[in-house]
């Protein structure tokens, strides 16, 4: 009977390497050492033996040849999983988040036929076979980690990561159903575009991650928010908690923004992503009322736009359209009547995070600053608060042939310092002929509302950090021997000063380094 049994063994693990390694990389397998790559297969399948659906089974290790069956220069992590959607980006993401880089992914999908105990009897390509269940195996490895607690942490992390990503698979239907309900309570009268949003949100734009309801009582004179018992679904399911903890931290002014009779609040969540992509999380909120039309409470949404949100045309997009016409109308009646072409153009192409949240005044005056700059060669700063005082998005516009990583890590420290940051996050578009784009978002500490710093004074900050050792030869050469001369002077000496020189010397020296070169070439 042993003999049977190790005779199926070996054909299951036979098979199980197969199908293993079936989409990987031939280059990849093959710097690899054949009998390395059967006692990856062979120790997977092994810890993948036994394995009950309902939540992932995960194990980081260092594989030694003698107690593995193989050896890496790497920490290897296993899990076995039901098969689900954004497992690996979400894992990805969470190794990437430890800091960890990530050498090999082997993600293999499989079915897999277990006895009621869970005990694998057969395995099968997909397409070969409706028995069984859809398991994803997943091996990858990243660098090498000897502490034991660094280990665990990892274990722990991708156990987080992936009851995240479960709990949002698992209630992604009741999510959208809570909102094709709410849509449909809506009336078509006083809110016909927010209500078209919601059902656009329900149309591929929005992947729902999760979703909660809360009332907003007053007790001892002051608003709470308390959550809706058993309200809550996918990564907001309940744990206990009885009260947003984040709405108590807000100072009195952002607190008063649950009281504003709007339907909508869409804005940036305070936690990041763990599922699917990262970034700070997509908030949508839809406040309650009573008969009197006072706020009540909430139901919130947590998520992400999709791919197709942010390519959509803003003026195919409910909410959005109502936001440009009013800006294009606004602009329409200046008596200069402002380009419209350049104005849509600027209204397409703006920051869609941005364009979701911000109001239409501080739109129209973005736009206008925009247009006015046109592709001037200079710097512009653009500022908006978040109503909840958790983040300050600033838009900078910038000559695109003086931006480098170097110069946004020194407008990021800057901004950061001026709003009293705790950390930034950035985007960066390139893409425009003459000016780049640099969209960073600043998250302020909770609870702490610092006073607008002066605008101006620090857009002239960020000008500065961006000059450059040339701009202020130049402007050195015009101060000693006026704008004709420094220019052909300028002309002649611009590059003429390595970058060892540059360090060590002002340009005070260099203005009289070029006097003596020039006077001895006049000899």
């Amino acid at each position: 009977m042993g003999a049977q049994n190790h005779k199926q063994d070996s054909v299951l693990i036979e098979e199980f390497a197969r199908l293993y390694y079936a989409e990987v990389d031939p280059e990849e397998l093959a710097a690899r050492a054949p009998l390395d790559l059967q006692g990856a297969a062979a120790a997977h399948l092994a810890f993948g033996r036994n394995f009950a659906p309902g939540k992932a089974k995960i194990r980081a290790y260092n594989p030694v040849p003698g107690q593995h069956g193989w050896q890496s220069t790497h920490t290897a992590i296993e899990i076995v999983n039901d098969d689900m959607p954004f497992l690996v980006d979400s894992v990805t993401m969470e190794v990437n988040r430890q800091g960890l880089t990530l050498h090999l992914v082997i993600h293999p999908v499989l079915r897999a036929v277990r006895d009621a105990k869970g005990e694998l009897l057969s395995i099968f390509q997909p397409s070969e076979s409706s028995e069984g269940r859809l398991e994803s195996f997943m091996h990858i490895e990243v660098d090498r980690q000897t502490d034991p607690a660094k280990l665990a942490e990892l274990e722990a992390g991708l156990a987080r990561v992936l009851a995240d990503v479960r709990a949002a698979v698992e209630d992604w239907k009741p999510m959208q159903a809570r909102m094709a309900e709410i849509v449909g309570r809506l009336s078509a009268d006083s809110y016909d575009e927010e209500r078209a949003f919601l059902a656009w949100l329900l149309e591929d734009h929005f992947t729902f991650l999760g979703c909660r309801g809360y009332d907003l009582p007053t007790v001892n004179g002051e608003d709470v928010l308390r959550i809706v018992p058993g309200s809550g679904l996918g990564i907001l399911r309940e744990r206990g908690e009885t009260v947003s903890a984040s709405f108590a931290t807000l100072p009195p002014e952002a607190r008063k923004r649950a009281r504003v009779k709007e339907l909508l609040v869409l804005t940036k969540a305070n936690a990041r992503s763990t599922v699917h992509r990262p970034g700070q999380l997509d908030y949508v909120g839809i406040k309650r009322f009573n008969d009197k039309g006072e706020v009540i409470g909430e139901t919130r949404f947590l998520g992400l736009y999709t791919h197709t949100a942010y390519s959509e045309s803003p003026m195919q997009v409910p909410l959005l359209r109502r936001k440009l016409g009013d800006v294009i109308k606004r602009a329409g009646l200046l008596p200069a009547g402002y380009s419209g072409k350049a104005l849509a153009s600027i209204l397409e192409s703006y920051p869609r995070d941005e364009l979701l949240q911000i109001g239409a005044d501080d739109l129209y005056r973005h736009a206008r600053a925009i247009l006015q700059l046109g592709d001037r060669q200079r710097l512009r700063l653009l500022v908006r608060q978040d109503p909840y005082a958790r983040f300050v998005s600033c838009l900078i516009f910038v000559p695109r042939e003086r931006y480098n990583t170097e110069l946004r890590q020194r407008f990021q420290r800057i901004l950061t310092e001026a709003f009293n940051g705790a950390s930034s996050e950035f985007d960066v578009d390139l893409s425009a002929a003459t000016l780049g784009r640099i969209l960073m978002r600043i998250r302020t500490r909770p609870g702490e509302m610092t006073a607008q710093p002066d605008l101006k004074g620090l857009e002239q900050r960020l000008v500065e950090a961006m000059r450059r050792w040339e701009d202020d030869l130049h402007a050195a050469l015009v101060e000693r021997h006026g704008e004709e001369r420094a220019a052909k002077l300028f002309r002649a000496y611009e590059r003429a000063f390595p970058a060892g020189y540059r360090e060590e010397y002002t340009v005070r020296e260099a203005v009289t380094d070029i006097e003596m070169i020039e006077a001895l070439a006049h000899l």
